[in-house]
């Protein structure tokens, strides 16, 4: 039986190799061959920890998680207005690091939207970052930053979808939208909450029927 050092040291290989795999191809380029390779290992040796393409992904996507948790960061600030740019920042294609981290993700989409399991997996991921977000949100209104009237789940999700926006649109033409420029873009968009109050999408749309006349 092999020791438990042995076992460890193997897993750890192993997580490098679907890193380096991912890194270089995606979620798409991600097979127990391109893994075995990046090993110079065979494939026999990899079923003994992914006995599906599936079980395979779980990993892979577990080693995203890892990888994401523990990059480098910035102090972050108290909780508030400057929190939540720092979060935002942090996710940001600003630097190779972090690109070719979001490339990652956002390769992993495609088996999210078909696996249910997945898809879930996914959504609870994108709740638990709009959770590390909403207490920046509610000290920035507290503190007077943002106006009272502010709704913080509207303003969470909002600059959550923005940020992941410019995410996207930096992968795909990175000329057209250079770190400067999504810096800029996050900087207006938070200038913009501290004199125009988000509230909710429900609360706006009773007040248009409201306006409207309608009952």
């Amino acid at each position: 039986m092999p020791a438990r050092g042995d076992h460890d040291a193997r897993r750890r290989d192993v997580s490098e190799a679907v890193w380096r795999v991912l890194a270089e191809r995606g979620f798409g380029g991600l097979t127990l061959r391109a893994v075995a390779a990046e090993m110079n290992a065979s494939t026999g040796l990899l079923t003994h920890y992914f006995p599906s393409k599936k079980a395979l992904i779980a990993y892979a996507l577990d080693v995203a998680d890892e990888r994401t948790a523990t990059r480098p960061r910035q102090p972050t600030p108290k909780p508030g207005l400057e929190g939540l740019r720092t979060a935002l920042l942090e996710v940001l294609p600003l630097t190779p690091e972090a690109a070719a981290m979001n490339r990652v993700w956002v390769s992993s989409w495609d088996g999210s939207l078909a696996d249910p399991e997945l898809g879930v997996r996914e959504k609870d991921r994108y709740e638990a970052w709009r959770s590390r977000l909403r207490p920046h949100v509610e000290a920035a209104r507290n503190d007077g930053d943002l106006p009272p009237d502010t709704d913080i789940d509207e303003v969470t999700t909002t600059v959550a979808a923005f940020t992941h926006g410019i995410v996207i649109q930096a992968l795909f033409d990175p000329d057209r939208f250079p770190p400067a420029r999504q810096t800029t873009l996050l900087n207006n968009l938070l200038q913009s909450l501290t004199t125009f109050p988000l509230v909710s999408s429900w609360e706006t749309g009773r007040r248009a029927d409201q306006g409207s006349g309608a009952t």
